[in-house]
């Protein structure tokens, strides 16, 4: 009886013991985000309509055709006249890069957001155990992650990770990693860092399809600090509720659509396909598809069922998913931050998604103040939020991001607690939404329309532009 009375009891501080384990791993295995810093450059790295026109007229190798092209893209890039690019690019530098130009304006980013992340949560560098990094254009050695360890001091066992080449749908990717490793159970503090290197990568030739990303492209960069420390909960800004990842590289059209290339001439740039719109909506259907059955609440779902299997049933001729175009979002979204690739970007999405205006505000104002970021725009469009005091205790944030390869990434994020930080709006948040709709870039460039071949004049178009300013 002794014995059975024993094993009983072992078998009970067993099962009591299996039973706090997998409670401790299940609450350590949250993502909370602490608190996020978006980079506000100096005022002498502003790209004004000056600086683009001086910018553009450097590029002798542009004619008529490439004029009236570049007109077409900065009226409809939805770009306002306060956006940042790097220092050699506004001294003039552009077509000839330096090595140090590249480290500096990663060092510029790094030193001002990291820093004041750290001052504001009272965090330490030694306390992170995790560094995540991610530089799509930029992969010096040793890494830029090495370079944020040196400086800051951290500990000898910080586990460091230097992500590049994953374009503008990084940031979840670097979101994904932090998240992935908490799922060891050990209490973590994550610093994750999101930019883009533009400083080395101006295309200097005059392929339309890969001027874009001159005129698209503006300096941004963020830096968040995460943790799965239940203790840290009340600090936390928001938790991590889901994150979807889709790459749809195996297609040769996606893979294909938006790459780093050489053009006839040998210059280097990003190529930006015909082909990307269909690319990214398919990425995006993909992505949904499975992001679905997280979010929408019971009564959605079940209409969003029912109409799948309606639609296998009866399918119309050349149609996609007809039902996903029916699912109100909103009934278990309440902020939707859109990655802020251009004005069709996040229109595609809001009819997609049947989103308002109001809905997509912060990511069309984000794209007018700051341009478009990157990986990081996404933390610029929550600024805005927060900024406006949108975000409220219990509220549900969608993210989504695109990226070369083809990539959609999207993720939810709960609020937990109101949040009102103006952060880098703070100056200008007030002048959000814009009062005009005026476009500040014609005046300088509507002439264009006008010219022809055989009028064009571009040593007289150019001394116009100066003595307009």
């Amino acid at each position: 009886m002794e014995i059975l009375a024993i094993l009983t009891m072992l078998i009970i501080l067993c099962s009591i013991y299996l039973l706090w384990k997998l409670y401790s791993l299940q609450r350590t295995t949250n993502c909370y985000l602490i608190d996020y810093v978006c980079f506000k450059p100096p005022p002498d790295r502003i790209v004004n309509r000056k600086s683009a026109g001086e910018i553009i007229e450097r590029n002798r190798t542009l004619g008529l055709s490439e004029f009236k092209f570049l007109l077409k893209v900065i009226i409809n890039s939805g770009m306002g006249v306060e956006t940042y690019a790097p220092r050699n690019i506004l001294e003039g530098r552009e077509a000839s890069p330096t090595f140090d130009d590249a480290l500096q304006e990663m060092d510029e980013f790094i030193d001002t957001t990291v820093n004041d992340l750290f001052k504001k949560t009272n965090i330490s560098p030694r306390d992170v155990d995790l560094l995540v990094i991610n530089i799509s254009g930029f992969s010096p050695a040793p890494s830029l992650a090495s370079r944020i360890a040196r400086r800051y001091k951290m500990r000898e066992d910080v586990k460091s990770y230097n992500v590049s080449g994953m374009g503008c749908s990084a940031s979840l990717i670097s979101i994904d990693l932090v998240r992935n490793t908490f799922k060891s159970g050990k209490k973590t503090i994550a610093l994750a860092i999101s930019s883009e290197s533009l400083s080395p990568n101006w295309y200097a030739g005059k392929d339309k399809s890969m001027m874009l990303s001159n005129i698209l492209f503006r300096t941004g960069g963020s830096a968040m600090l995460l943790t799965n420390d239940p203790a840290m909960r009340a600090q936390a800004k928001m938790r991590l509720k889901c994150l979807i990842r889709t790459h749809t590289g195996a297609n040769d059209n996606a893979y294909n659509c938006a790459m780093q290339k050489e053009d006839d001439a040998g210059f280097v740039g990003m190529h930006l396909g015909k082909n990307l719109p269909k690319a990214a909506v398919h990425a995006f259907a993909e992505n949904f598809e499975r992001l679905i059955p997280k979010v929408l609440p019971y009564r959605e779902l079940a209409l969003y069922i029912y109409r799948t299997i309606k639609q296998k049933v009866v399918k119309p001729p050349g149609k996609g998913n007809l039902a996903m175009t029916k699912i109100d979002f909103r009934t278990g979204i309440d902020h939707f931050c859109i990655h802020t690739g251009g004005p069709a970007v996040i229109d595609a999405v809001r009819r997609g998604l049947r989103l308002s205006e109001y809905d997509t505000e912060p990511s069309s104002m984000a794209l007018h103040r700051w341009g478009n970021t990157s990986s990081t725009s996404l933390w610029y469009v929550l600024g805005y939020m927060e900024a406006k005091k949108r975000l409220k205790k219990g509220d549900r944030v969608l993210m989504v991001t695109f990226g070369t390869g083809f990539k959609c990434n999207s993720c939810i994020w709960e609020v937990n607690k109101d949040l009102g930080d103006a952060g880098a709006w703070e100056e200008s948040i007030n002048n959000y939404p814009p009062q005009t709709e005026v476009n500040p870039y014609m005046e300088m460039y509507g002439w264009v329309t006008d010219e022809t071949d055989e009028t064009f004049n571009r040593e007289a178009r150019a001394e116009e532009l100066r003595k307009l300013y």
